[in-house]
């Protein structure tokens, strides 16, 4: 066993000092460490000065330097680690419950949106900031800082929209815009123009860049076009005024329809459905356009209907009143026609609205409701 002397020992104390570490209690840690590895494998008549240059460049990478960032960096963040483990838990928990969900939804089972929205969650608002945390302290450029915490606020920009989008919730094309437009014109540019600069990270930059606007790009193929969205709606309202024409034609067809007959309960209540959905049509078209009725030539005027989901609207007092006086009035015509040994029309359940039913399947239903009452109103029915 080699026997280091005072001598030797104040070498490596100031060999140690030289190459940058000034803390005395790393100092002395590593004196230990190195000693005790001279001591055991150095033996009695061997180099001492070249044995300990070949073990201190085993400490580090580039400089011994290195050991004292890491070990201030550590004794700053003391829960650095603890920090790591929980971000890359969540990480893998996230996707692991957003797997499922995609799974959940694509075999169209219970709990898929539960699933789906407890995952963003996971990835937007703890994912993203644990990573946001981690990583800034160990950045030591200002550029390095903006590029990170641009890109992350991008991600939870994203990821929310998304979520929100996928829920039917408002703001969702506001948080989706936003967050690719700081992708394309902060980001993006930032970290371009700063990698390129340095010869080592110049070929993954390039590649990284590339992909990413690839990515945005085929994302943005999927998204439907402003000028596409408001095709769609003119051509949903003009499937409403026809069916309104329908509608008229039939009522006309059918004049009995405004009188009362032998069976005058019947007709009551057939009345008072068809003019229920009427006053529902109403309130949805005024909502939607400014106006109780859709003129014909609202493309000119920029009137269209668009495809707001139905939900957004009961909690309105007016319309979940109205709606459920409608189907109880349904729910009783629907009873009478089981005891007349008929089976019944549209059925009241039609009217538990999904999250994601629109204006234009609503009104159709109403229109349903209506057609079948004036083609069946004056058959007779049995009172309960």
């Amino acid at each position: 066993m080699y026997c280091l002397s005072e001598t030797q020992i104040d070498f490596i104390l100031d060999d140690l000092s030289a190459r940058g570490i000034e803390r005395v209690s790393l100092q002395q840690d590593l004196l230990d460490h190195i000693c005790c590895i001279i001591e055991q494998s150095l033996e009695d008549d061997g180099d001492f000065e070249h044995f300990y240059f070949q073990t201190i460049t085993t400490f580090y990478e580039k400089e011994l330097k290195e050991i004292e960032i890491e070990t201030t960096y550590l004794l700053i963040n003391k829960n650095y680690y603890v920090m790591k483990r929980i971000m890359l838990i969540i990480g893998a928990t996230s996707t692991g419950i957003l797997a499922l969900g995609l799974l959940f939804k694509f075999m169209h089972w219970a709990g898929a949106s539960a699933l789906i929205v407890l995952s963003v969650f996971l990835l937007s608002l703890l994912f993203f900031p644990l990573l946001f945390i981690l990583k800034i302290k160990e950045k030591q450029q200002t550029t390095d800082k903006i590029i990170l915490s641009v890109g992350t606020l991008s991600a939870m920009a994203i990821s929310v929209g998304i979520l929100f989008k996928i829920m039917h919730w408002p703001y969702a094309n506001i948080l989706i815009i936003t967050a690719f437009l700081m992708m394309l014109l902060l980001f993006l540019p930032i970290y371009f123009f700063t990698g390129i600069r340095n010869p080592h990270t110049k070929v993954n930059t390039i590649v990284s860049s590339i992909l990413l606007a690839a990515g945005f790009g085929l994302v943005l193929i999927l998204v439907r076009a402003p000028a596409g969205t408001r095709a769609q709606y003119y051509e949903d309202t003009r499937y409403f005024l026809r069916n309104e024409q329908i509608l008229k034609s039939a009522k006309q067809q059918n004049q009995m329809f405004y009188k009362q007959g032998t069976n005058s309960s019947s007709n009551t209540l057939a009345n008072e459905i068809f003019s229920q959905c009427e006053k529902l049509k109403h309130f949805l078209v005024q909502k939607e356009t400014g106006f109780q009725t859709v003129p014909p030539d609202f493309e000119t005027k920029g009137i269209m209907l668009g495809d707001t989901p139905v939900n957004d609207y009961l909690t309105d007092p007016t319309f979940a009143g109205d709606l459920q006086i409608l189907k109880n009035k349904m729910q009783a015509f629907n009873e009478s026609y089981a005891t007349s040994g008929k089976a019944p029309f549209i059925p009241a359940e039609e009217f538990e609205f999904k999250k994601q039913v629109g204006i234009k399947a609503t009104l159709n239903i109403l229109f349903q409701v209506q057609m079948f009452v004036i083609q069946n109103q004056t058959e007779p029915l049995v009172s309960r």
